[in-house]
């Protein structure tokens, strides 16, 4: 897999990053969810994903061919707290560009996330996928993530 490389984003990397969530907004959030407003990377992605680059709790990881951009991630620390026990690393975004899927890519951001996750001392790792997402939870499976609830919805 000659190539590709994971690390952390930087300032320079921002509007590629945002370029890669409003992908996966468009071909994720847009297919599975109507209630997902996909412009939302567009109006507000500069602003909230540069927030987030200093933040020790967060990270955000870009994987590069070369010198481009083809993915992202965003993982975020939660607890211990009142509710939970432990520390838990969140997986909240991820996509890789999809000519490029099937390269190991994806892997290579997640096996990133797990080691910051291990390094900042989360106990468990946890991520979200759309029930209709067979790909997406046959990835995270193969990496050991394991269904853990179910979330159901009633159209009012």
């Amino acid at each position: 897999m000659s190539g590709f490389t994971v690390g952390t984003a930087g300032s320079d990397d921002i509007d590629a990053f945002v370029a890669s969530v409003e992908g996966l907004f468009r071909e994720d959030g847009g297919k599975h969810d109507p209630s997902i407003d996909v412009a939302w990377p567009t109006r507000e992605g500069v602003n909230y994903y540069a927030g987030l680059l200093d933040d020790p709790d967060c990270l955000l990881a870009v994987a590069r061919q070369e010198r481009d951009v083809v993915g992202h991630l965003v993982g975020k620390l939660v607890g211990p707290d009142a509710l939970r026990r432990v520390r838990f690393a969140v997986l909240e975004s991820m996509r890789v560009r999809p000519d490029l899927r099937g390269h190991g890519i994806g892997g290579l951001l997640v096996e990133e996330f797990v080691g910051w996750a291990r390094r900042s001392g989360a106990e468990l790792a946890s991520v979200t996928a759309y029930a209709a997402n067979d790909g997406a939870k046959r990835f995270y499976a193969r990496r050991g993530f394991a269904p853990m609830s179910v979330t159901m919805r009633n159209p009012l």
